[in-house]
């Protein structure tokens, strides 16, 4: 079992940055693929970014590329998404995930472990 908890979610200005964090408890944490995803109101939660064990992989979903990085610390059994000019249309809760594999995946379904999420309101 692995418990996920997402901090660093806020209100921000367009054009801000925040940076969330996600802390892993519980089994192993190194060679477990980690993801980021999002959740609007009235909409599916859509992928976001992903690392896998080895942090050579980091799929990020169109909309976010080039303004958003996620990085890990296996040290820390931490993960982080750092998010650069933030727009009205990032806000969501933000979700991270984890799966007990080393390749990172883009789909939510292949997740086993969630947190509880964070929310990042963007204003115009």
């Amino acid at each position: 079992q692995v418990q996920l908890v997402e901090s660093g979610g806020g209100l921000v200005q367009a054009g801000g940055s925040l940076r969330l964090s996600c802390v892993a408890s519980g089994r192993t944490f190194g060679c477990y693929a980690l993801a980021w995803f999002r959740q609007a109101p009235g909409k599916e939660r859509e992928f976001v970014a992903a690392i896998g064990c080895s942090s050579r992989t980091t799929p990020y979903a169109d909309s976010v590329r080039g303004r958003f990085t996620i990085s890990r610390d296996n040290a820390k059994n931490t993960m982080y998404l750092q998010m650069n000019s933030l727009q009205p249309e990032d806000t969501a809760v933000y979700y991270c995930a984890s799966r007990p594999s080393i390749a990172a995946r883009t789909t939510a379904s292949e997740y086993d472990y969630w947190g509880q999420g964070t929310q990042v309101t963007v204003s115009s």
